[in-house]
C-alpha cells in the first residue's frame, strides 16, 4: 500500500502537467482550471460532509477565500495559462522553484531563516537553473522558453510561497480534507469568474473539444486531485513528512520525461541542465530545512505540509 501511494504522488502528480497542456490547447485555460477544481472540490467537500467533518466557520471561510485566491486563481490560473506557451516538463521545473521563494521570504521578509553560505549557494544554483531555461544568449541548443510564460510561472510560484507561509498563520479547518476541499471549491468559483470576465466562455464550444481533452480533464479531477490528495494524506499518517516530501523533486523529472515520451517535447542540453540546477537547489534547500534548527517562530519547518497538487 505504501509503495502504491508513493507511486501515485510521484507519477500521477508528475503526469498532470502534460494533462494540463493537452487540455489548454483546446479549452480556454482559466475555464479548464475552473472545471477541474470546482468538480474536484465539490466532490471532496461533499465527501468530508458525509464523514461529518465540521464545516468551516466564518473566520475559516475568510482564510479559505484568501488561500484559494493565491493558490488557485493566481498560481494555478497562471500555470494553466502558461502551459499554452511553455512545454509541460519545463512548467513543472519552473514550479519546483517554490522552495527557493519560500526561503527568500523567510530570509528577507520574516527573518526566520539565516542566510548561510550553503543556502546562498543553493539559491544561486536555482536562479542559474531558471536563467539557463530562459536565456537567449547561452548557446545550449534548443530554443529558450517563452519569457512571458516563464514570468507567469514565477509569479505563480511566488504566490504559492506566500500562501504556504500564510497557511501557518491563518485559522483553517483542522481536517486537511475539509480545508483542501473548501479551497478547491472556492478556487474553482474564482477561476470561473475570472474566465467570465476575460470572455473565455464566449470562445468555449464544447462540441469542438476532442475526447482527449475531456479525458485529460477527467484524469486531472479523479487521479490528480482526488486520488492524489488521498494518497498524500494517507502517507503523511504512515510515513515521515520528509520522505513524503520527496515528490517535490521527483515530479519535475517525471513531468519532463513524460512530456518527452508522450508529448513530443524536446529534451536537449538546455532542458537537462536547467532541470538539474533547479532540482539540485531544491534538494539542498529542503535538506537544510530538515537538518537545521530554524529560529523560534520560523515557518515551514516542513514545506511539504502544503502539497503542490498539479
Amino acid at each position: 500500500m505504501r509503495l502504491l501511494a508513493f507511486g501515485v504522488i510521484y507519477f500521477v502528480w508528475g503526469s498532470t502537467f502534460l494533462a494540463i497542456r493537452i487540455g489548454v490547447l483546446e479549452v480556454p485555460p482559466l475555464l479548464f482550471a475552473a472545471l477541474r477544481f470546482f468538480v474536484a472540490g465539490l466532490l471532496l467537500f461533499g465527501w468530508m460532509i458525509a464523514r461529518r467533518e465540521p464545516i468551516p466557520d466564518r473566520r475559516e471561510w475568510r482564510s479559505v477565500f484568501l488561500l484559494a485566491f493565491l493558490i488557485f486563481l493566481v498560481d494555478y490560473g497562471l500555470l494553466f495559462w502558461a502551459e499554452q506557451r511553455v512545454p509541460s516538463g519545463i512548467a513543472a521545473v519552473m514550479m519546483a522553484t517554490i522552495p527557493l521563494f519560500m526561503t527568500l521570504s523567510e530570509i528577507m521578509l520574516l527573518q526566520t531563516q539565516r542566510l548561510s553560505a550553503r543556502l546562498a549557494i543553493a539559491l544561486l544554483i536555482g536562479v542559474a537553473g531558471v536563467a539557463v531555461l530562459v536565456s537567449r544568449s547561452l548557446n545550449l541548443g534548443g530554443a529558450p522558453i517563452d519569457r512571458v510564460g516563464a514570468v507567469a510561472l514565477i509569479i505563480g510560484a511566488i504566490s504559492w510561497s506566500v500562501a504556504s507561509i500564510l497557511t501557518r498563520k491563518l485559522p483553517l479547518p483542522s481536517s486537511k480534507g475539509m480545508s483542501s476541499g473548501a479551497q478547491m471549491l472556492v478556487g474553482g468559483v474564482l477561476l470561473a469568474l475570472a474566465a467570465g470576465v476575460l470572455g473565455e466562455f464566449r470562445s468555449f464550444h464544447p462540441e469542438n473539444v476532442s475526447r482527449g481533452a475531456w479525458l485529460a480533464l477527467l484524469y486531472l479531477i479523479v487521479a490528480g486531485s482526488i486520488i492524489g490528495f488521498t494518497a498524500y494524506v494517507w502517507l503523511l499518517h504512515h510515513d515521515s513528512p520528509t520522505k513524503v516530501g520527496t515528490y517535490a523533486y521527483v515530479n519535475p523529472v517525471v513531468a519532463v520525461l513524460i512530456g518527452y515520451l508522450f508529448g513530443g517535447e524536446s529534451l536537449g542540453l538546455r532542458t537537462l541542465l536547467g532541470t538539474l540546477l533547479v532540482l539540485t537547489a531544491v534538494v539542498v534547500i529542503t535538506g537544510l530545512r530538515v537538518r537545521g534548527r530554524p529560529k523560534k517562530g520560523a515557518l515551514f519547518r516542513d514545506r511539504n505540509e502544503v502539497p503542490q497538487m498539479t
